[in-house]
C-alpha cells in the first residue's frame, strides 16, 4: 500500500527534512502563501503538512490563526508539534488524507502543498477534503506540474525508483479530478522554480 510507503519514507527523513529541503519549501510556500491570500479569520486544514512551514508563514501575519494540520507520518507531525507548542490554536493529527476524523463543514479553507503526487486514491482524497470544508470554503493545492517537461522526467524516474511515488499530473488532469470530486476551478496558475522544480497551483471551490 502507498500510504504505508509514504509514512516509512517521511518517518526517514523528518529530523533531515527541514534543512535538506529549506530553500525548496520556502519557494514554494511563500508563493502559495502570496498567491492566495487567506483570511486572518479562517480556519483552515492543512493536508499532508509535514513539518508544518506553511504553519509558521500563516502564523507570522496571524498568531491567532486556527489551524489544523494532518499528515501520515508520526514523526514529522512530532517536529511541528514542537515548533508551534505554545499555540493553543494550532493542531496536529496523525492521519491519512482518505480518511479525516473531522465532522462535515469544520474549515473555511484547506491546503494541500507539494503532496498530491502521493496520493494513491486522489478522487477519494479530494472527495474527503470537500466533505470536510465549508460550502463557502475553498481548496487551494500546490503540486509538480507534467506540463514542464523536467517534471514529466522526474515522474518517469520516480515511478520506477521510488516505490512511495503515485504520480504527477498535467494542469489539465488535476483540473479534472477536482471538476469528478464536484468541485469547480475558481483560479489557477503555473510557476517554476529554477531549472527543475515546474508546479501548479489551483484554488478550487466547492460545487453545492
Amino acid at each position: 500500500m502507498s500510504e504505508i510507503k509514504v509514512r516509512a519514507q517521511y518517518e526517514q527523513l523528518a529530523d533531515i527534512y527541514d534543512l535538506r529541503w529549506r530553500k525548496y519549501i520556502n519557494n514554494t510556500l511563500t508563493f502559495l502563501y502570496s498567491w492566495e491570500q487567506i483570511d486572518s479569520q479562517s480556519t483552515v486544514l492543512d493536508v499532508a503538512c509535514g513539518t508544518g512551514e506553511f504553519e509558521r508563514l500563516l502564523l507570522d501575519q496571524n498568531p491567532m490563526q486556527r489551524i489544523t494540520g494532518v499528515d501520515i507520518s508520526e514523526k514529522m507531525l512530532d517536529i511541528a508539534r514542537k515548533k508551534y507548542r505554545v499555540y493553543s490554536n494550532v493542531e496536529f493529527h496523525q492521519t491519512s488524507a482518505t480518511s479525516l476524523p473531522f465532522a462535515s463543514h469544520s474549515f473555511d479553507v484547506a491546503v494541500c502543498a507539494n503532496a498530491f503526487h502521493y496520493f494513491e486514491q486522489p478522487l477519494v482524497a479530494l472527495s474527503e477534503i470537500k466533505r470536510v470544508i465549508k460550502p463557502n470554503g475553498k481548496l487551494i493545492i500546490l503540486d509538480w506540474s507534467k506540463d514542464f517537461l523536467v517534471c514529466r522526467i522526474c515522474d518517469w524516474i520516480l515511478q520506477i525508483f521510488d516505490p512511495a511515488h503515485q504520480q504527477c499530473y498535467t494542469q489539465k488532469e488535476l483540473h479534472q479530478l477536482l471538476i469528478s470530486a464536484d468541485f469547480k476551478i475558481n483560479r489557477a496558475a503555473m510557476v517554476r522554480f529554477g531549472v527543475i522544480w515546474g508546479l501548479m497551483a489551483v484554488t478550487a471551490l466547492p460545487n453545492n
